[in-house]
């Protein structure tokens, strides 16, 4: 877990109380605490695509409805603290940034239970295909992903975030050529076209979960410069 106010992007807001700065340490860590349990989440997933290990999505499944649970409840206790304190400079970047980031996770919590899903379901209706390993590939490049996008938001780090920004064109990369192998497949293999389709969406899960990450690194930007980033690519 991060220190509190764990990042020197300006001077704190003098006029705050000190149980201010407080509550927002305390909603702070309940973020990087839901971060690191989607990842937790987002590696049995992707444990299921690379090893069909498909004992482990009754977990992912629980994780993800805490994840629900615990994005609401950040997110009231964020509007709550704005709304008391008002903070300004780095402090309200701060709280706009649990904002943001809680939503990236809540998505990758859902998104990662959706590629388990798929893996369920292709198992017990399609046994006969079996995903590539250019898909495992791809889960385990998204998986690194997301974990270089909470580190450098544990750590508050722009210059390190610049480099998972810029690392989000290896995943599209390997996505496209996900995509078109698995294109290839469906053609040629009509009678097993809906199991094809399975891994086709799970690819696409994967890469939004990818997007995802990287939008958690253009907020750490943000954060620590002040920058907004998105859709402008790294810089």
């Amino acid at each position: 877990m991060a220190p509190s106010r764990p990042y020197d992007g300006g001077p704190a807001t003098g006029g705050l109380p000190r149980h201010a700065f407080r509550e927002q340490d305390a909603v702070w860590n309940d973020l990087l605490a839901m971060g690191e349990s989607v990842v937790g989440s987002l590696e049995k997933s992707v444990t299921a695509v690379c090893e069909g290990r498909v004992d482990l999505i009754a977990e992912v499944k629980e994780e993800e409805e805490e994840s629900d649970r615990k994005e609401v409840q950040i997110e009231q206790e964020t509007l709550r603290i704005l709304a008391l304190f008002e903070p300004v400079a780095s402090d309200l970047r701060r709280m706009a940034t649990v904002l943001k980031v809680n939503r990236d996770w809540e998505r990758i919590a859902d998104l990662a239970l959706r590629v388990a899903r798929r893996v369920r379901k292709l198992g017990r209706k399609h046994p006969e295909v079996i995903a590539p390993e250019s898909l495992k590939d791809l889960a385990r490049t998204v998986l690194a992903h997301v974990r270089s996008a909470q580190a450098v938001l544990v750590n508050v780090d722009a210059e390190a975030a610049r480099k998972v920004i810029a690392g989000d064109q290896q995943v599209d990369d390997a996505y496209r050529g996900v995509r078109r192998q698995l294109k290839e497949q469906t053609a040629a293999h009509a009678d097993q076209l809906d199991g094809w389709l399975l891994l086709l969406n799970s690819a696409r899960n994967l890469e939004r979960i990818a997007d995802h990450a990287t939008g958690i690194a253009q907020t750490v930007v943000f954060l620590q410069e002040g920058t907004i980033i998105r859709h402008s690519g790294p810089k």
